[in-house]
């Protein structure tokens, strides 16, 4: 990707703090730090999890298509995040370990070897670092210990942060908002609804699978301590950038920038820090009956989309199809019009591929591409890069995309140069799929490949002697089995995804 060259449209990003699209430039000219809140690893990353990290990929690739190096943290939550994103409730990864009788360890082990799993088949640029909770529990100590005096306060239960400290706490969500933090469950003493916990003792008599010593007792640090600590400990503050889903805006971040304005101890003198300059968040994935939630059960896994004979691929191109601050309505229908647009994409660069045998060419620099373009395609290039310059305006970046596959009259190794270089910031993986990767084998599946090809020969031979009836037959019986007969074509045959 280009690192030293930067394209003319200004890059714009929505920043959340001021609910406005402002240019944007990095602290450190040319290096962008970002930090984006990872999962709690306690069950498997539903649909609308990922949604959060393709918004943070295509983000990470357009700064990277500006020019910038970038440095990405994405943490692994693997304690302290209660079964209410609202600082309610039983610990997560506790709750899991009981409920599988398995160690809190080997929970937290078996579901981030899944995400990381969802990272690499959605094509995810892994972050320059993992950081994980239970790593940095001294430090969030340490931290505890700064900002204790003068922000927070002990009750029976553990160490609370007192949020009327800071000045304008809850401006991120909008304001402060004590009626919607009423509702989280009370605890006996706290000095305002939306104060929330540093360390939380374990209970007496209780033992955790996770607890440490502290100065306020036996226990473990509050969910949103981890953000500050790790982000502070890995891009130093202020950075540039924070992302999350939109659900994080209304109580975690706010309460994590309340805990950097205390540790930075610049309430006064900057009550304008918050820790990143951007903080920015991607709208919900919602099906037909309401937001994709895991605490509702029967949740949707990229896991299930592959089992149902969907390459994951189709859901990142899913999620490129609409802008990341809108809602995405997500259904069976649309993941199968996803996978079909795929299935033309992969198979148009396959044809260009072919054609520009023998032809090498590379994923260039957009210096290169601007001077040495052919001139039917420039002006797509430009139309691209204002388009994602634009707060990642994927929406209107993907047809020019495919507007400058079908340009006639145009050097296919040109066009394959700009495809190379779309696919960069879209990250698709156009110029390595080919369209027998995409025929993904669902899980329920009552014959094998090789079965397919057996009969499909034995249908060609049918078709040779002209006996029609024994063609149609063999072929309404691979149909009834799920399997796309398609005549004429090199591929012969294509799965049917299982979509219910």
């Amino acid at each position: 990707m280009p690192h030293d060259q930067h394209a003319d449209a200004p890059l714009r990003l929505f920043n959340s703090l001021t609910r406005a699209v402002e240019p944007f430039a990095p602290i450190d000219p040319g290096h962008a730090r970002v930090y984006s809140c990872g999962p709690t690893v306690y069950n498997y990353a539903h649909l609308g999890n990922l949604r959060a990290y393709v918004f943070t990929d295509t983000l990470r690739r357009t700064l990277l298509w500006k020019g910038m190096h970038v440095t990405h943290i994405i943490n692994i939550t693997d304690v302290g995040h209660l079964t209410s994103d609202a600082d309610a409730g039983d610990d997560k990864m506790e709750a899991a370990a009981r409920a599988q009788a398995k160690s809190i360890w080997d929970i937290a082990a078996h579901y981030t070897d899944a995400f990381k799993q969802n990272i690499a088949d959605l094509n995810i640029i892994e972050p320059s670092e993992w950081t994980v909770a239970t790593d940095y529990v001294p430090q969030m100590i340490e931290f505890a210990k700064k900002i204790a005096p003068a922000h927070c306060y002990e009750l029976e239960s553990g160490l609370y942060f007192d949020s009327s400290s800071v000045p304008d706490y809850g401006a991120l969500a909008g304001g402060r908002d004590d009626a919607a933090h009423a509702r989280i469950d009370p605890v006996a003493g706290k000095r305002n609804p939306s104060d929330f916990a540093i360390w939380r003792k374990s209970p007496p008599g209780e033992q955790r699978q996770m607890e440490w010593d502290s100065p306020w007792g036996k226990g473990a640090p509050g969910w949103h301590l981890e953000c500050s600590v790790m982000s502070e400990a890995r891009l130093g503050h202020p950075f540039d950038i924070h992302t999350g889903g939109i659900d994080h805006r209304e109580i975690h971040h706010p309460n994590e920038i309340a805990q950097n304005q205390a540790y930075c101890g610049c309430t006064d003198a900057q009550p304008g820090f918050t820790g990143a300059r951007w903080w920015m968040h991607n709208n919900f994935l919602v099906d037909r009956q309401g937001k994709m939630s895991k605490s509702k059960g029967g949740f949707t896994t990229l896991f299930s989309l592959i089992d149902a004979g969907v390459h994951p691929l189709a859901y990142r191109l899913l999620c490129l199809g609409a802008h990341y601050r809108s809602e995405l309505e997500f259904s069976a229908e649309s993941v199968g019009a996803a996978l079909t647009r795929l299935k033309r994409l992969v198979m148009a660069v396959e044809g260009l591929k072919a054609r520009a045998e023998g032809v090498t060419w590379q994923s260039p620099r957009l210096d290169y591409l601007r001077a040495n373009l052919h001139t039917k395609l420039s002006p797509l290039l430009e139309q691209f890069d204002a388009a994602i310059s634009d707060d990642l305006m994927t929406p209107r970046a993907l047809p020019l995309l495919e507007e400058a596959i079908a340009l006639k009259k145009v050097p296919v190794d040109e066009k394959l140069c700009l495809v190379a270089a779309f696919d960069q910031a879209l990250g698709l993986n156009l110029l390595e799929l080919s369209r027998a990767d995409l025929r993904i084998m669902p899980k329920g599946a009552q014959i094998t490949p090789e079965e397919i090809e057996a009969e499909l020969d034995r249908r060609q031979s049918a078709r040779a002697a002209k006996d029609f009836g024994l063609s149609d037959e063999i072929r309404d019986i691979l149909i009834a089995r799920g399997v796309e007969v398609m005549d004429g074509d090199p591929l012969r045959w294509d799965w049917r995804p299982e979509l219910g």
